[in-house]
C-alpha cells in the first residue's frame, strides 16, 4: 500500500461518516465482504458484498440511525490486516443513544479494502486479530 495504514483508514471512515458510497467503493476491492453491527440489527444473515452491497448498508445505516459517526482512535496492522480501535456514536428513535468503544478487523489486496467486521467488543476483535497469522 503506497499510503500509511492510519491515512486508508481514516479516508474510509471519513468517507463512511459523510456517506459518500462512491469515495467508499474507491477504497474497497470489487469482491469486498463486511459484516457490520448495522445488519444484525436489520436481521441480515451474510455480510454486505461488492460494491451493491455497500450501498445496501449505507440503505440500512440511514434507514436504521438517525445518526452514527465514527472516531478512529489508533490502527495495529500487521500484514495486510488491521486492527482499528475507535468509538461509535449511535442514535436512533427506538434505540436511543450509544457512544461505544467498538473495533474492526480490516484485510486489504492491492491497496484496498477486501474484508471488514466489526465488533462492539474491542477484547474479541483483539483476540482475533492476535489468533489469525498473516
Amino acid at each position: 500500500m503506497t499510503e500509511t495504514s492510519m491515512q486508508l483508514v481514516e479516508r474510509l471512515f471519513d468517507a463512511f461518516n459523510r456517506r459518500d458510497a462512491e469515495a467508499i467503493a474507491e477504497l474497497c476491492h470489487q469482491e469486498m465482504e463486511f459484516f457490520a453491527v448495522t445488519g444484525e440489527e436489520v436481521g441480515r444473515g451474510e455480510p454486505y458484498m461488492g460494491p451493491d452491497g455497500l450501498h445496501e448498508y449505507l440503505s440500512d445505516v440511514a434507514r436504521v440511525w438517525e445518526e452514527l459517526l465514527i472516531t478512529v482512535k489508533e490502527v495495529e496492522s500487521q500484514g495486510n490486516r488491521l486492527l482499528v480501535r475507535g468509538r461509535v456514536y449511535l442514535r436512533s428513535r427506538d434505540l436511543g443513544i450509544r457512544d461505544m468503544p467498538i473495533a474492526w478487523i480490516w484485510q486489504a489486496r492491492d491497496g484496498r479494502f477486501i474484508r471488514g467486521e466489526a465488533f462492539p467488543d474491542p477484547e474479541l476483535a483483539e483476540a482475533r486479530f492476535g489468533r489469525v497469522s498473516a
